[in-house]
């Protein structure tokens, strides 16, 4: 029997980088600014968002090293918890992935629309501009088309570099703004504190995510109790410390109620460092990355839609694909149309951003929550050699507090999101019982 190679330290430390490292650096921080109103609360929320993410990470990783199946989600909510609580958390993180693409998308045509045009656009031009990146990678899948290993990861580079770019303008004083001081409005008691904190902290989640998907790899390191713990602290800390210098590069260069103002912040660095055609350049480069992105999702979850349909738990039809070229015709389909009608039922980023983070909410604490299960009904493997966090169960119901915390945030700032959320959710619930008769007879039928 061949072995099959496994993770090492460094490997697994540059996995977790890379799944948390996305688009939304370039645009949250104003966002998160903007909800603070303080600095303070503005660099409080991006360090407690690092911590929450360690947490996080730290609870998937155990999660995927005591249930290390394909199917990710579906089949350890199944296993943990119901069925029908698979099905419906497992349709709004569909959802949630289609929000979170139409908002990068955004972000992208935000950046974009400063290099063809010389004047502010409207947010329905934006819309528009994204909707075609959308429609372009749609038929791209269409045709069969996959993306390299090798293609990722220059995009992965250029990324990185962009980011280092603008931590470089901390050290180039001429860049600094100078101008008023910055006008703080202090939050007149505790609550509004709180308030001001858990609205940044929506932005600063939608950031930090991607971590949950160390699910899949648990049983892929070596020596996982050892290399696991220590690849997440140090591709945390490495996140932290380069979304910190970011922030702190914006906050110098900006200026706190500029950082709060503008929305395409980081091209405003960029043209300060090397210009205007520097910028254009600069924003041009990020386009191509949310184009990656885009891709990289209309490829990855028709699959899971795929996956869900052959367990009986969607109708068949998604599992439709063409016979010369392989492509889920139907499930890419209907993933794309729902990026498309969420793209214009909200049409701006921080819209699409809470309706997003309310929906993750749901779906991280209760995938979090799957650990105290999991803990009970693998005792046996316990001392074999898997991973088991430390701290435990410290860090997952610090981490499921967490969630809870935004997810009442947002229901406080912006009820009809919330309730729009929720009323998703449990959509999907009934779905789930009217649809369990018809698959009955199916399953007897096997």
């Amino acid at each position: 029997m061949i072995k099959q190679p496994k993770l090492n330290l460094f490997d697994f430390t540059m996995i977790v980088v890379g799944l948390v490292i996305g688009m939304g650096i370039f645009r949250t921080a104003s966002t998160s600014a903007k909800a603070a109103n303080d600095p303070a609360i503005f660099f409080t929320a991006w360090v407690v968002g690092g911590l929450v993410a360690l947490c996080g990470a730290l609870t998937y990783a155990e999660i995927g090293s005591r249930y290390p199946v394909m199917g990710g989600y579906y089949r350890i909510f199944s296993y943990a918890y119901h069925p029908s609580i698979a099905f419906s958390i497992n349709c709004i993180i569909l959802i949630s992935n289609a929000a979170s693409l139409s908002g990068v998308a955004i972000i992208g045509a935000g950046y974009f629309s400063q290099v063809l045009f010389d004047h502010p656009v409207a947010d329905f031009v934006k819309a528009l501009i994204a909707m075609s990146a959308i429609i372009f990678f749609y038929f791209i899948n269409l045709r069969g088309l996959r993306m390299s290993a090798k293609t990722q990861n220059v995009l992965m580079v250029i990324k990185i570099s962009m980011i280092l770019m603008l931590i470089v303008a901390l050290f180039v004083p001429s860049t600094h703004h100078i101008g008023n001081a910055t006008t703080i409005v202090h939050p007149a008691n505790w609550a509004g504190y709180a308030k001001a904190f858990g609205v940044a902290l929506i932005a600063v989640s939608f950031t930090y995510g991607g971590y949950q998907q160390t699910i899949n790899f648990g049983s892929e390191v070596d020596k996982p109790s050892k290399n696991i713990p220590r690849g997440i602290f140090l591709g945390i800390a490495i996140i932290i410390s380069l979304y910190l210098l970011v922030n702190l590069s914006y906050y110098k260069v900006l200026g706190f109620d500029d950082l709060k103002a503008k929305n395409e912040i980081a091209k405003v660095v960029a043209s300060k460092l090397f210009g205007e055609t520097g910028g254009n350049i600069f924003s041009g480069l990020l386009f191509l990355s949310v184009l990656a992105y885009v891709n990289a999702l209309l490829m990855s979850n028709p699959r899971v839609m795929c996956a869900m349909s052959e367990d009986g738990v969607l109708p068949g039809f998604f599992r439709k694909k063409s016979e010369k070229k392989g492509v889920l015709t139907m499930s890419l389909t209907v993933f794309a149309i729902t990026c498309i009608v969420i793209l214009f039922f909200a049409n701006t980023f921080d819209k699409i951003l809470s309706f997003t983070i309310f929906l993750d909410c749901f779906g991280m604490a209760t995938s979090a929550g799957s650990i105290f299960m999991l803990r009970r009904k693998t005792k046996n493997l316990d001392n074999t050699g898997i991973y088991s966090m430390k701290l435990y169960p410290l860090l997952p119901v610090i981490f499921i507090c967490a969630y809870v915390f935004v997810g009442v945030s947002i229901a406080i700032d912006q009820p009809m999101t919330a309730l729009t959320g929720i009323i998703v959710l449990a959509a999907f619930m009934v779905i789930y019982f009217i649809t369990a008769k018809q698959r009955a007879p199916l399953k007897n039928n096997q």
